[in-house]
């Protein structure tokens, strides 16, 4: 799994460096580009928004009487509840983007304690707006700069492409979960 998450990551920084070295380097006269290349806010703000989307849509999805779903058929001893589910993608958000310099409006740690759909699909919202602030901060000059490390990632596009690959991971249980109780994933639906 960690692999997986390397790959991710590693394939989103490639972009992200591809498209900081298309980038014009300073000078005194200024260079036009044809086609303009987005921003790294621009760039994982577009894709959170695309995650946030598929991962809030699951969420929905799931009934509230199956919020506490486990399966069972197989190797699952110790994991998650769908509840748990959706709760940890939601911390996770304040988790990675803490160190960005946006101040949750929440304690995140309230988080793990919620035990309703209702409460954990608005607290799986207000995550992702947490993470898009933190996000918008993101430029050019500081997105390979140092900062506070985050499970071994220590720049603001690493973080946010660990964030990514990691929620993705919890979102693939989500979608196995959806469909062991007959729910076809909204993201499946289109």
């Amino acid at each position: 799994m960690k692999t997986r998450l390397w790959l991710t990551a590693s394939l989103v920084l490639t972009l992200c460096s591809i498209s900081l070295a298309q980038m014009p380097a300073q000078s005194s006269a200024p260079v036009r580009l044809a086609t303009p290349h987005p921003s790294p806010a621009q760039l994982f703000g577009k894709l959170f928004s695309s995650q946030a989307e598929e991962v809030v849509a699951a969420a929905e999805a799931m009934p509230a009487e199956k919020y506490n779903f486990v399966p069972s058929g197989g190797e699952f001893k110790g994991v998650r509840t769908f509840l748990q589910q959706v709760t940890h993608v939601a911390e996770a958000q304040y988790f990675f983007f803490a160190g960005f310099g946006i101040k949750p409006g929440i304690d995140p740690e309230t988080i793990a304690k919620l035990t309703s759909k209702d409460d954990a699909v608005k607290a799986l919202k207000d995550s992702y707006a947490f993470a898009h602030q933190a996000i918008e901060t993101i430029t050019p000059e500081n997105a390979f700069a140092k900062i506070a490390a985050v499970d071994g990632t220590d720049t603001r596009v690493s973080i946010a492409a660990f964030a990514l690959a990691h929620t993705y991971d919890h979102y693939g249980q989500m979608v196995v979960y959806l469909r062991l109780n007959g729910i076809v994933p909204p993201a499946s639906r289109k």
